[in-house]
């Protein structure tokens, strides 16, 4: 690694950050990062001890195996250690941080008027009677149980039941399809479903309970099916009489209501005590095959490294208020909302709403009201404030760092971010990780890292990130092409659920010896590291990683489709939009009906987050003489690029510039 000496621009960090900052200074940063990859087993000890082990260790911190030709690929962390997610990230600090009244979560609803305070007490009361519940139910460690629920305290609720039950939740983004939901409960095989009645998402009201409803029957439909139970919550922040429920996933399914299930629920749950290894959740992520990947993780390794990251990459003190924007059907709702936040005893804002409602500044009368001093948000969320053009009215003195996830940053909007939200004083740790990884791999530490716009600087301890050519060879200094890791950290994912041969295909196979990321990247001359976006058949719409096959298999439903293709385009909010590409069957017309049908195809099949932004008629698709779509190509037109460089392997050339002056017509 290189110690940067730059004539960059390059933002140094406060000093008044770095007085009592964990890692005050490059060179701490440099010592520790040293530590933690030459003597990995003292550094990750040093931090477990911080937590509550029900048995020892009786293996080293890490093993794994990262080389597909010398066996199966396997990481673990702590072998034989006994333990429970749970216990550490509220009993420990009730019954022995002295914590039970600090607040844990201000929650925040889709309208102003509705919130809610919830001491760490208070959440492991409701976390207990939840998990009585379950129990209650029949669930049992091991069992999956499916959540479907909107930002609601609930959600957390029962994630945390499930982890202190042993169950694995699988928590599915309130905004996805019955289909996608109905494929998400299939494959964890869930036994339970807790959703609500609806959410209001701004001004739209979403029906979860119909959608939920509509993925059971898909479930009892489909061959295969797991069994099981359904929860339902009444939403207790929602209209008048609106409720959640608890379905159960069985030939006949049943709901129960959450107010009457908790109503006479017992406030004391014994944790089940688990090993370092076993599962803690399932969260699935788009795969280039367009069906989704079930990642695992586990109990120990996540642990360790979701709370290292908050405490290092957000510097966390007592008395911060940390916000993180994301939902936790993502990833980063996961870590930094619940895990990595609790596990420090850190006090959140939970947010149900969306930025833009009732009001653009939103956002920044949220920060004035609960004086919120570190805030993670996607670049997405940036760039669409942005566009209002003009600095916030409110008082956002109480900020000390800002944070993005997600996707890259682009300058631009990270110069705004810095200046407009921060007011030139607050650092911005722009983070780089994967639902995979499970917690931050690239970020800076914000009072020791000099900061340059868009790069997400240096590695996080633990992690041995390098750059790979094509032909799998190390690439020294100032370089760009594949980027890997070397070695596992605590909190890399385990497998993929129920096929540990796709897991060990899609992330080890290609580069035998490191984990491979799927993402492109460039080392500059100083040693910063800048993610150039992903190189494999997968795109990213507003910080969501999306699967072309994915989209191309709903297009390829309509019975007016041959084939279809879809790319990536820049969008100025959005970082990428879709644009898709259709060759539809003899005599079939193109046209606006079409291409409603099509966008509401999607919809129905995906969620709203996949919808295309362009579908242009292809007469033919470009090809390969082997018949591969050349998508390279349709990027290109996609963005109106000429420059198309060796059209050599294309089995018919004339197909691109009929594609080019159609263009025009989708996209001018």
């Amino acid at each position: 690694m290189v110690v940067p000496e730059t004539q960059d621009k390059m933002y140094y960090p406060p000093e008044d950050l770095q007085r009592d900052a964990h890692v005050p200074d490059f060179n701490s940063y440099l010592a520790l990062y040293r530590k933690s990859l030459d003597n990995p087993e003292a550094f990750w000890k040093d931090i477990a001890d911080e937590f509550f082990w029900k048995k020892p260790a009786t293996g080293p911190m890490l093993q794994y195996n990262f080389d597909v030709t010398k066996g199966s690929i396997y990481v673990k962390c702590m072998e034989g250690a006994k333990t429970n997610m749970c216990y550490n990230v509220l009993d420990r600090h009730v019954r022995e941080g002295n914590l039970g009244d600090k607040v844990a979560y201000y929650w925040e609803g889709n309208s102003p008027d509705r919130h809610e305070t919830i001491t760490y007490r208070q959440l492991l009361s409701q976390v207990c009677r939840c998990a009585n519940v379950l129990k209650q139910m029949g669930v049992k460690k091991g069992d999956r149980v499916s959540i479907y629920l909107p930002m609601i305290p609930e959600l957390v609720y029962t994630m945390l039941a499930c982890a202190r039950i042993g169950a694995i939740h699988s928590v599915v983004f309130a905004g996805f399809s019955s289909e996608s939901l109905c494929e998400r409960i299939m494959d964890a095989q869930s036994s339970v479903l807790v959703t609500a009645d609806g959410v209001f998402r701004g001004e739209k009201l979403i029906n979860l309970k119909q959608i939920a409803d509509e993925a059971l029957q898909k479930c009892r439909e489909k061959p295969g099916r797991g069994g099981g139970t359904a929860e339902s919550e009444p939403h207790p922040h929602a209209a008048p009489g609106a409720n959640g429920e608890i379905r159960q996933i069985a030939n006949a399914a049943y709901d129960v209501w959450w107010d009457e299930a908790m109503t006479d629920s017992p406030e004391e749950c014994e944790p089940e005590w688990l090993d370092a290894e076993d599962p803690l959740f399932i969260l699935y992520t788009s795969g280039s095959t367009g069906k989704p990947k079930g990642v695992l993780h586990a109990v120990a390794g996540y642990l360790l490294y979701t709370s290292l990251t908050f405490k290092y990459v957000f510097d966390h003190h007592h008395d911060d208020v940390f916000w993180c924007t994301a939902d936790i059907g993502w990833i980063t709702g996961h870590s930094y909302i619940t895990y990595g936040p609790l596990a420090n005893g850190a006090t959140s804002v939970l947010f149900e709403g969306i930025p833009v409602h009732p009001h653009v500044g939103r956002f920044w009368e949220i920060i004035e009201k609960y004086r919120v001093s570190k805030f993670y948000t996607a670049p997405t969320a940036i760039r669409l404030l942005m566009k209002y053009g003009r600095e916030p009215l409110y008082d956002l003195s109480s900020l000390r760092i800002l944070g993005t996830v997600g996707e890259p940053i682009n300058p631009e909007a990270w110069q705004w971010y810095h200046e407009a939200v921060g007011q030139g004083r607050c650092p911005v740790v722009d983070t780089f990780w994967q639902t995979e990884t499970g917690g931050h791999v690239l970020a800076p530490l914000p009072a020791a890292t000099p900061l340059k716009p868009g790069s997400a600087t240096f590695p996080f301890f633990g992690v041995e990130p390098t750059i790979l050519n094509e032909h799998g060879e190390e690439l020294e200094g100032e370089a760009e092409g594949y980027l890997v890791f070397r070695r596992p950290w605590p909190g890399i994912m385990r497998s993929v659920y129920r096929n540990h041969e796709r897991f060990e295909n899609t992330y080890f196979k290609k580069f035998p010896g490191f984990y491979v990321t799927g993402d492109g990247c460039r080392r500059d001359k100083d040693g910063y590291y800048w993610i150039t976006g992903r190189i494999d058949d997968m795109l990213n719409v507003s910080g969501h990683l999306m699967s072309t096959a994915e989209v191309e298999a709903a297009l390829a439903q309509h019975p007016s489709v041959a084939e279809a293709a879809a790319v990536s385009r820049p969008h100025t909010v959005k970082g990428e939009c879709l644009y898709c590409f259709v060759t539809l069957k003899d005599s079939r017309e193109f046209n606006r009906t079409l291409e409603e049908e099509l966008k509401r195809l999607v919809r129905e099949k995906i969620g709203p987050i996949a919808t295309p932004d362009f579908i242009q008629n292809a007469p033919a698709l470009p090809k390969t003489r082997s018949g591969k779509i050349m998508r390279r190509i349709l990027r290109q037109i996609a963005r109106n690029d000429h420059d198309l460089g060796d059209l050599s392997t294309l089995a018919d050339p004339k197909v691109v510039e009929v594609l080019f002056s159609q263009r025009r017509e989708a996209a001018a």
